[in-house]
């Protein structure tokens, strides 16, 4: 009688574990194919970014009529901040939670995902922690998916590996469109 209780006892302690098991991988799986929830994060880049966008114009002085028939002298130019040739290419985010943001690429790359440490950061829940890179290769660019889980569409295909785009391509990672312009 004892060394059935001792059997069942122990066959139900292995089936115990084995079940911790299986559930503990299913959940290693989840977190690694869904990453975080980002709708937090979202709402707080959307707003930012609606107030980039529209902020700039509440802020920005309003244009008074001439007086009397003497033409309005033209203003002077400003300068920015930072000198930009014509030649300089930036990559404009045209739909997303990042909507608007505009960065200035160098002949550097920038590294495009989750991480903190990408140079264009993308929270969502279709955007790896390395998803991608854009490179300078001679006088082109070029898009390098980091084998990503979800892909990076170029004008609507997904790539692997590197794809050179132009100006105007529409590039698209998780729910973020971007061209370079």
């Amino acid at each position: 009688m004892t060394s059935e209780l001792t059997l069942l006892v122990l066959r139900l302690g292995f089936l115990a574990v084995l079940w911790i098991f299986v559930f503990s991988i299913i959940y290693a799986l989840r977190s690694d194919l869904f990453g975080t929830r980002a709708s937090e994060y979202q709402r707080r880049m959307e707003q930012q970014s609606l107030q980039q966008t529209f902020g700039a114009a509440d802020q920005a002085p309003t244009a008074t009529p001439p007086h009397g028939n003497q033409p309005a002298a033209a203003p002077a130019p400003r300068r920015t901040a930072t000198a930009t040739s014509p030649r300089t290419v930036h990559l404009v985010v045209t739909s997303g939670p990042r909507r608007g943001l505009e960065i200035p690429l160098a002949n550097e790359p920038l590294t495009i995902g989750r991480a903190r440490d990408s140079g264009l950061v993308i929270q969502d829940d279709y955007t790896s922690t390395h998803h991608a890179r854009l490179v300078r290769w001679d006088d082109d660019w070029v898009i390098e998916d980091q084998n990503s889980t979800n892909g990076t569409y170029v004008d609507g295909e997904r790539i692997t590996g590197s794809t050179r785009i132009g100006r105007g391509t529409p590039v698209r990672i998780g729910t973020t469109t971007f061209e370079l312009r």
